[in-house]
């Protein structure tokens, strides 16, 4: 039988010699010309092709906006095609090695090279280089992800010429922005009920504000709607949320109260009394207070019982933050300490001396590595909390009443009615302020928060709440798992939920939160004392298959016991050579000490006399002396 035939009557050879013979007549087609055209309209550079002239394809190619930036850049025509690809190759370019930054953070190390590795050992080489090229290929995964879904960027301002940022209004920035973030910058004139303090939910979804005055608020952000309204009638020092929205905490004139997102009272904690500042520990559900008499207390929130009850002994306290990398506690005295505190420890786990005054407000950055400091002697500084030390300071003219870091580390210092911005100012000193901004009616700064994932800072003063636009201060790309600014009811039930099962003992809390789970490397005497063990061990071991081993008998007259018997030690001593030569070594390099004094030492004691003077003389001179 022959070949079954295919297609239309061909053969399998027909059909390949058709094919052949196609790619001959397409070749010797002329190359058809390109003809640059402009998309009106639409932004792009297209160019409109004839036929099937260039390898990129049929119809138009449109040429993306990055491409013409670095045709502009790099002077090249937008209409020829060479220059159209030497750009696409350097876009390429570019790309690639941004991966490869993004991925040196995923890394683990460097590659180990096995060539002149031992035969024995080169079977773990090519694991070890198996597992490399693992890690290598989770990091550019890593990296893609990264750059493709993590793609939103921080907007800052940018002045052209011999302009300052510095300089800029919120009047002119809001004429700039969207309609939706220009909703963000406004005034509330309440002087009779101030002056106000803010805090936001860990999303950014809600505000809560209380005057000092009695006057308590919740009010949803980003719509500006006001959910609730109360008035305790009753002096209020500081208020901050819980775990969620559903409640928070005011401390007022006598005890702490805990309502809820109604206004409605739900506890009353008569333990804290006279609190001055607030603080809550979410991954623990720990609620932090310190007041007049420097007793700092954690209560637990989820079963109301009272963890740790600390006294500082340092005096009345006004500043305290929390670090929410390991939820340390930071407490500023007027002495000019700063104590960073746990609920496991009765006194602080540091201390650090910060300033020749009191200390009147401090920050730490998101990342828990950085700390600023301000202090009643007009200086602010800067601390690396990885090293407690300072890394650089700087004199304002009147002392900080308050600081605040924001996700992308913008830093805000607030004085009387003037508010001042700094940019990269907890990673090096500050030349130029980024921003600044003033208060209506000269009104007095008490705190002020930035908003998470937005480009706002909420402002409490004397004359009632101020927002400002700052661009650049929010994390454009949020975690659902951390937060979800545009979080629903229902999945805000469900990580309530899965927070309560996930709750962190407080006996967790420590300044290296990465240190729990690991082996603790032991210290040098617990090393000595184990390799001493070890050969002692091995000494006990040697002697005993010394002993045990077996002699086997031998010609007449050559196997007399007492030949036995020396050949015996022989193998011992051969068995322990090697630690008696190392005990030998280390004698000799071990001091003479007090045994063999000097000379000068010992004409001394000879020449005072005494019960002491044969025995500085040896024994040998010992009989010469004059009893």
């Amino acid at each position: 039988m022959g070949k079954k035939r295919r297609g239309h009557g061909d053969t399998a050879a027909e059909s390949k010699r058709r094919k052949v013979e196609g790619d001959e007549k397409e070749s010797s087609e002329p190359a058809s010309s390109t003809i640059p055209e402009k998309n009106e309209g639409s932004g792009v550079v297209t160019v409109a092709s004839e036929g099937r002239g260039r390898k990129q394809g049929y119809g138009q190619a449109i040429v993306p906006y990055k491409l013409v930036r670095d045709l502009d850049e790099k002077g090249g025509d937008e209409s020829d095609p060479d220059d159209i690809l030497k750009a696409d190759e350097r876009r390429a370019e570019k790309l690639k090695k941004e991966l490869e930054e993004r991925a040196a953070k995923y890394r683990r190390g460097t590659e180990k090279k096995s060539a002149g590795w031992k035969e024995e050992r080169r079977e773990i080489g090519v694991e070890l280089k198996r597992t490399h090229e693992v890690v290598e290929k989770a990091a550019l995964n890593a990296a893609r992800v990264e750059h493709w879904l993590l793609q939103g960027e921080a907007g800052f301002l940018e002045a052209e010429g011999v302009e300052r940022t510095r300089d800029f209004r919120q009047a002119e920035i809001v004429h700039e922005v969207d309609l939706l973030s220009s909703r963000n910058a406004f005034d509330l004139r309440l002087p009779e009920l101030g002056p106000y303090t803010v805090d936001f939910t860990r999303n950014g979804q809600f505000l809560v504000l209380g005057g000092r005055k009695g006057h308590l608020s919740l009010m949803e952000w980003r719509s500006k709607n006001l959910l609730t309204e109360i008035q305790v009638r009753e002096t209020t020092r500081d208020v901050k949320f819980l775990h969620n929205e559903c409640f928070f905490a005011a401390a007022q004139k006598k005890y702490v109260y805990i309502y809820d997102k109604r206004g409605v009272e739900v506890h009353c904690l008569k333990d804290h009394r006279g609190v001055l500042k607030l603080e809550f520990l979410p991954h623990h559900f720990l609620l932090a207070t310190i007041g007049k008499g420097g007793f700092l207390r954690y209560q637990d929130t989820s079963t109301g019982r009272m963890v740790a009850g600390h006294a500082t002994k340092r005096g009345t306290c006004q500043v305290m933050r929390l670090n929410h990398y390991n939820a340390v506690i930071h407490l500023g005295h007027h002495n000019g300490t700063v104590g960073l505190w746990s609920p496991n420890m009765s006194y602080p786990l540091v201390g650090l001396m910060c300033h020749y005054g009191p200390v009147t407000s401090l920050a730490v950055s998101e990342d828990g590595r950085s700390m600023i400091t301000a202090g009643m002697d007009c200086q602010v500084k800067v601390w690396d909390l990885r090293k407690f030390e300072a890394l650089h300071s700087y004199a304002v003219p009147q002392p900080v009443t308050w600081i605040d870091i924001s996700q992308k580390g913008l830093v805000a210092e607030g004085n009387g009615s003037l508010i001042r911005i700094g940019r990269g100012a907890s990673e090096q000193k500050q030349r130029d302020l980024y921003m600044t901004h003033k208060l209506f009616d000269r009104s007095v700064v008490r705190n002020f928060q930035f908003c998470p994932y937005e480009d706002s800072l909420v402002v409490g003063h004397s004359g009632g709440i101020s927002s400002i636009i700052v661009p650049g201060a929010g994390e454009p790309n949020f975690d659902t798992f951390v937060a979800n600014p545009f979080e629903t009811p229902k999945q805000r039930r469900e990580k309530e939920i899965h927070s309560l099962l996930d709750k962190l003992q407080p006996s967790m809390i420590t300044l290296e939160p990465e240190i729990i789970g690991k082996f603790r490397k032991p210290t040098k005497a617990q090393q000595e004392a184990e390799r001493k063990a070890q050969e002692k061990e091995e000494r006990e071991l040697a002697l005993k298959k010394g002993k045990r081993s077996a002699m086997r008998n031998k010609a007449k007259g050559k196997a007399t016991p007492s030949k036995k018997f020396k050949k015996k030690q022989d193998v011992v001593f051969n068995v322990k050579k090697k630690h008696i030569v190392k005990d030998a070594h280390e004698k000799n390099k071990q001091p003479r000490g007090d045994k063999f004094p000097a000379p000068d030492a010992a004409a001394a004691a000879a020449a005072a006399g005494g019960s002491d003077a044969p025995a500085a003389l040896g024994s040998a001179l010992s009989r010469f002396v004059k009893k």
